[in-house]
């Protein structure tokens, strides 16, 4: 390096003495030379703070959540769209029934119309099943009732068995579960036509010696909306959870077809 100074000679001397290091003199003699990378005294320019970097970052990401949450949404009311327009086509549910209620007043399924029904189908000496499956749509209609913003939902349940199961046995029955919960029976005719139109299979087992038995019969919980039509159901695997959850996303994507 010397010797590359030698060489340029007085023409560089000049310009070099004009790069001196800042100087910092203190009291008592001492001076301090400077280490700097801009002795000309002009700043590099900054960027954007810490704080308006974390700012943007969390609006982006806040964006994408948004983005993804309504496109789950969508996706999932197309899923549930599909759901119940393949429903229909199977004709669960669209004919009429006529059926007595737990207080002998005649009910048909016009009597529900312009309202969401949860029904089931079973009978009052099931020993186990049934009580657990009312259980747990009385525990669905509770949840759903502490949701001011949801229209309140009619729980029904429709024996299989009208030779037992009278306009008595039924209110007995209806009572240990909740005050709005409707039971429906009729005679043998009546009842087939009902679980026909909802594809409910049901067969009585032999008698014992104390003329007892038990029914066999389908296990799903059925989902109507206001226009009366079948929407879903629910087999013994959803939970009670679950089954609000479905609900409440049918109340919100319903549009009714009615004239």
């Amino acid at each position: 390096m010397s010797m590359v100074l030698q060489a340029l000679g007085p023409r560089v001397w000049p310009r070099l003495s004009q790069f001196k290091p800042p100087v910092l003199r203190i009291p008592g003699g001492e001076t301090l030379y400077v280490k700097s990378r801009h002795w000309s005294g002009q700043s590099q320019p900054q960027g954007p703070g810490l704080r308006t970097r974390l700012l943007i970052t969390a609006l982006f990401g806040a964006g994408l959540g948004w983005a993804w949450l309504a496109a789950r949404a969508e996706k999932e009311q197309r899923r549930q769209q599909q759901r119940t327009e393949a429903l229909r086509q199977a004709a669960v549910g669209q004919g009429d029934f006529s059926l007595l209620d737990h207080k002998g007043q005649p009910r048909c399924k016009a009597d529900f119309q312009g309202q969401w029904v949860l029904m089931y189908f079973g009978f009052t000496h099931c020993p186990d099943i049934c009580p657990d499956e009312l259980e747990k749509l009385v525990q669905v209609v509770q949840k759903l009732e502490t949701e001011p913003d949801l229209p309140l939902v009619q729980p029904v349940f429709i024996t299989v068995d009208p030779e037992r199961d009278d306009v008595a046995a039924m209110a007995r029955y209806v009572q240990d579960f909740h005050p709005r919960l409707l039971g429906l029976t009729g005679s043998k005719e009546q009842v087939a036509q009902a679980s026909r139109n909802y594809r409910v299979y049901y067969s009585a087992g032999p008698k014992d010696e104390d003329q007892d038995y038990i029914v066999d019969h389908s296990i799903a919980i059925y989902l109507l909306n206001p226009d009366g039509l079948f929407t879903d159901y629910y087999g013994r695997s959803r939970s009670a959870e679950q089954i609000v959850d479905s609900v409440r996303q049918h109340i919100a994507a319903f549009r009714s077809i009615l004239p």
